[in-house]
């Protein structure tokens, strides 16, 4: 060989490099990333008139948010630098790892959902429904064909069931996410689908009894004052002991502000239930509904399409993944973004009792931003390599 053509030939593992890279670019779903970025950019400017007259300083929470964004793009690129089939390894730390975590939450005090790192407050919950959706793709998959009664579901009720427990404790609505996690991998990892319906209608007869029971006799129920008088609201808001004005206010303010929306909006900055502060809580749960008062029936319908885009892009991504781990992984990180949307939005118009439960990607909150991107991170890894990707 020439020394010209010495100096000009490719290194053969750089250019292995380089295609691979290419492979990588090419399988990305810009469709979904598009939705991501989408519910981002949207979620900063909601977010900057939520909290506009919050603090002095009006740019406080969407500067912390941007922040926490950041976080979650890095965690996301970090989790797509591995391949997902490793995580299979690790499967049995991360299930022991999650359960020390969630008992040293329960162990800290009154603030048991919550840990301090510095001047932030972590949610271990919040990415304990990511790791419980790593573990379970993990049991899943080495149960294939073994989904067929009910004695076969047993087994993944407890692998579900411990971590939910435990974050119950401190967050009752966040653990019906697991719930919904639970039956989301379950019906794509081959259970029987009429057993799965059976087992939901079972259990919300026995909890409608329970109820029951305890409004009409007194039952005793593991659920603290509150949260009962949620479920009591649900039905009529105004059935709260002070017409109104206590555990039901939110839900009259929410649906008034939704209401007052009507097709276009009352514009950014204007919603009179939003920045007279008649809406609690309207940067973080019932952010929806400052979309619905401040840019009306279309901005809420354009809100609630880039989720479908979402997710309907993420069900293709898990039926075209390469093996079953990485459908499973997909379909949980699905199943979870589906259910808070359905459960916050649901909240926000009276049509699902207040659970205190984000709007993915949009609420103020870093523990929910940091554990959602992550999730992304997943759905993308395993999009990717639909063809083996080396770096």
């Amino acid at each position: 060989m020439s020394i010209k053509h010495w100096k000009t030939a490719p290194h053969p593992i750089s250019g292995g490099i380089a295609v691979e890279r290419k492979v990588y670019i090419k399988n990305l779903d810009y469709v979904f990333l598009a939705c991501v970025l989408g519910i981002l950019v949207m979620s900063g400017f909601v977010l900057s008139s939520a909290t506009l007259n919050v603090t002095s300083d009006p740019f406080f929470y969407v500067k912390r948010q941007v922040v926490w964004i950041i976080l979650g793009i890095i965690s996301a690129i970090l989790v797509n630098l591995i391949d997902y089939n490793s995580l299979r390894n690790y499967a049995k730390f991360l299930y022991v790892f999650n359960i020390l975590i969630l008992l040293f939450v329960i162990a800290v005090g009154k603030q048991r959902s919550w840990i301090p790192i510095g001047p932030f407050l972590l949610q271990p919950s919040e990415f304990a429904k990511v790791i419980v959706i790593i573990t379970f793709a993990k049991y899943l998959t080495d149960r294939q064909g073994k989904l067929n009664t009910l004695k076969d579901l047993i087994p993944c009720f407890i692998h579900v069931g411990i971590p939910m427990v435990l974050v119950m404790f401190g967050d009752l609505g966040t653990s019906l996410v697991f719930a919904a996690i639970l039956f989301g991998m379950l019906f794509v990892g081959g259970a029987n689908p009429k057993l799965l319906l059976y087992i939901i209608f079972s259990a919300i007869l026995i909890i409608v009894m329970l109820l029951v029971a305890h409004f009409n006799f007194g039952l005793p129920l593991p659920l603290e004052e509150y949260q009962l008088m949620r479920l009591v609201v649900f039905l009529d808001p105004y059935n709260d002991g002070a017409n109104g004005q206590g555990a039901g206010y939110h839900i009259i303010q929410s649906q008034v502000a939704i209401g007052s929306g009507g097709l276009l909006g009352k514009g950014l900055y204007q919603g009179s239930q939003v920045q007279l502060n008649f809406l609690p809580e309207h940067h973080t749960d019932f952010i929806f509904s400052v979309v619905g008062e401040e840019l009306g029936f279309l901005g809420a319908c354009a809100l609630l399409t880039l989720y479908f885009g979402l997710i309907y892009r993420g069900l293709n991504i898990a039926s075209r993944a390469k093996d079953m781990f990485g459908t499973l992984l997909v379909a949980g990180v699905i199943s979870m973004i589906f259910f808070h949307v359905l459960e916050n939005v649901g909240m926000t118009v009276g049509l699902m009792p207040i659970t205190g439960i984000p709007l993915p990607l949009f609420s103020y909150g870093g523990s929910s931003m940091l554990a959602t991107m992550t999730a992304i991170g997943l759905v993308l890894n395993v999009n990717v390599r639909r063809q083996t990707i080396r770096f």
